[in-house]
């Protein structure tokens, strides 16, 4: 049976943190379903400008167990995290996968819906740089690094961070996958 990995993300996702994890999970034989706070479509942010747009699978309001999924994948962007961290739902969600104790990868800015969940406290995380101090702030042990584990969670800083991150949370999930086989930014 293949894994399973929700992808939560809202509009001005980061568009390469969504879409290249997808890929490389998808890559490795995981099934991955998007959910938003909305059905239809959500648009990634590109850099300096709106990206593409992908598919909503469910809505957070779909979402009432979480024992389908083995994993929870959270896409970064100034924007997206910063809207979802606002969404008792979005927020929930995050809980529960936490306390089921099933891993939880969040690059760039969504390790926000890590602290606002007050999943940090005396964790090791690394994140974008405008929101270390956040992260300190929440209890956190913040470091500069391409990937950060530490129990369930799987942290990581920026695109340029994906095949890391996506390696990590493959790997997590007990799939193997080969060295250079992963997509970056």
């Amino acid at each position: 049976m293949s894994k399973r990995v929700m992808i939560l993300a809202t509009d001005g996702f980061e568009q390469s943190e969504l879409m290249k994890p997808k890929e490389n999970m998808e890559k490795a034989g995981i099934e991955t379903t998007v959910v938003s706070l909305e059905s239809g479509e959500i648009k990634g942010w590109d850099q300096k400008d709106w990206g593409k747009s992908v598919k909503v699978d469910k809505t957070v309001d779909e979402i009432d167990d979480i024992s389908e999924y083995d994993a929870l994948q959270l896409p970064g962007g100034q924007m997206n995290p910063d809207i979802l961290r606002m969404n008792e739902k979005a927020v929930g969600i995050v809980r529960k996968f936490a306390d089921a104790g099933k891993p939880i990868a969040a690059i760039c800015h969504a390790p926000w819906l890590l602290a606002e969940a007050d999943l940090v406290r005396g964790k090791t995380v690394t994140s974008w740089p405008s929101i270390r101090t956040d992260l300190k702030n929440a209890g956190a042990n913040v470091v500069d690094q391409k990937v950060a584990e530490d129990g369930n969670l799987i942290t990581s800083r920026n695109p340029d961070d994906i095949p890391a991150f996506s390696r990590a949370l493959i790997s997590k999930l007990g799939v193997s996958v080969k060295e250079g086989e992963l997509e970056s930014a």
